[in-house]
């Protein structure tokens, strides 16, 4: 146990969800006769669920600090109408129309978040409003007709990378993207060594690294083989290179970040994180505007891959969102989760309603079992706590009990 632990950087904890994602997509994929894990199916994957995973990340941010966000879907079918008929009838470009959905978004965060951080209104009667208002609006400015957008802008939802230079086995951006991400992980993996041996810290052998690398560049490779030699004219798809852009972008800016920092103080403790001197009103008012760009961002890609907008969409969404971010490991009572955590608690979901749909269960076998599963994730999480024991990932990779005479170490929560 302690060479896994070694093996994986840490507690065995946090990569419990992860492995069960991977046991689920191979439980349906031997119960499809070999359908799931296939280069297009991980495509339709990966596109069909892209928006709902950029609205999880926003989210955990929102719940972390103690609130919720019911409006994500109507901004997001809001922000998708007005950027289609801007399109259609005013004559913008698409970027033109890109960045107009992004400020249009900030605007209607600015709004609920006004007055949640400075009105003192919870998040949840604010966003409440804001689902019936949005909705509205879109049927409004649409006139509950379908807009449909240019081919430039659908690429924002439903491309693929492009293909270039000399004929290989795989699609060449396909195939610079894994040898990217391979070297990133070296380079990374080495500066944590280096500063592990620079502080005087305990440094973990070096064949654990090597074993280490070898695993993941071996994950690595197989993604990067399934996804560069699928059906011809697709690679990786655009939403998923987004994404990934955002993941690492907002994992950054929770974990390494004063105002990261400030979110998970808000969301521990409020009271003491005020008379530390961080800004509550302000860290309410920006997570909450950052949660309405990230839906408008979300409601361009499903028109982008849908090729039109129209009254229906985003119906559902903030439901979605908030499953992938409890299922991932966040807390009801705010102050914990992960973007990473949240990402995968959402292709949980994912390849389960996939994995449904392959095995032609329908829609309402499908809505039980997604509902049950969500409720057995957050009631397994609460009793663990309760009991004085590890949560969810910790029940599923059971650590050692200190012995008597043995310090214990501090426990803390991670998603």
């Amino acid at each position: 146990m302690n060479a896994l632990k070694q093996l994986f950087g840490g507690s065995l904890r946090q990569f419990g969800m992860l492995f069960v994602l991977v046991a689920l997509a191979l439980l349906f994929h031997g119960l499809t006769g070999g359908l799931v894990i296939t280069p297009t199916n991980l495509m339709n994957l990966l596109n069909g669920n892209s928006y709902i995973l950029v609205l999880a990340i926003g989210m955990v941010m929102v719940i972390i600090i103690g609130h919720i966000d019911l409006s994500v879907g109507s901004v997001a079918a809001f922000v998708g109408i007005v950027v289609a008929i801007a399109m259609r009838d005013w004559g913008i470009p698409w970027y033109v129309a890109f960045v107009l959905g992004l400020a249009l978004g900030a605007i209607c965060g600015a709004w609920q978040g006004f007055w949640v951080a400075y009105m003192g209104i919870p998040g949840f009667i604010v966003t409440l409003a804001g689902y019936m208002f949005f909705r509205g609006a879109n049927q409004w400015v649409g006139k509950s007709l379908t807009v449909p957008v240019p081919k430039a802008f659908q690429y924002l939802g439903a491309g693929y990378l492009p293909e270039w230079g000399p004929n290989t086995l795989m699609n060449n951006s396909t195939l610079l993207l894994g040898v990217l991400a391979v070297a990133i992980l070296v380079w990374m993996q080495v500066s944590q060594r280096r500063a592990l041996a620079k502080i005087g810290a305990e440094v973990p052998p070096m064949s654990v690294m090597v074993i280490r690398l070898v695993l993941l560049t071996v994950v690595i490779g197989y993604l990067t083989w399934m996804f560069g030699t699928g059906r011809p004219g697709s690679s990786f798809p655009v939403p998923g290179l987004i994404l990934m852009a955002l993941v690492i972008l907002y994992s950054y800016l929770t974990s390494r970040t004063v105002f990261g920092r400030h979110i998970y103080a808000v969301g521990g403790n409020r009271l003491a994180a005020e008379l530390s001197g961080v800004n509550t009103k302000r860290t309410y008012f920006l997570v909450m505007m950052n949660m309405s760009m990230l839906a408008a961002f979300a409601g361009m890609m499903f028109v982008g891959r849908s090729t039109a907008s129209g009254p229906f969409d985003g119906v559902g969404w903030e439901l979605d969102a908030i499953a992938a971010v409890f299922i991932g490991g966040a807390a009801v009572s705010g102050g914990v989760g992960t973007v990473v955590g949240s990402v995968i608690g959402g292709l949980v979901m994912a390849v389960l309603n996939n994995g449904l749909q392959l095995m032609s269960a329908g829609s309402d076998a499908t809505q039980m079992i997604k509902g049950l599963v969500l409720l057995a994730a957050v009631a397994l999480d609460v009793w663990q706590k309760s009991q004085n024991k590890p949560s969810i990932t910790g029940f599923l990779f059971p650590s050692k009990k200190p012995q008597p005479g043995e310090a214990t170490a501090p426990i803390t929560n991670a998603a």
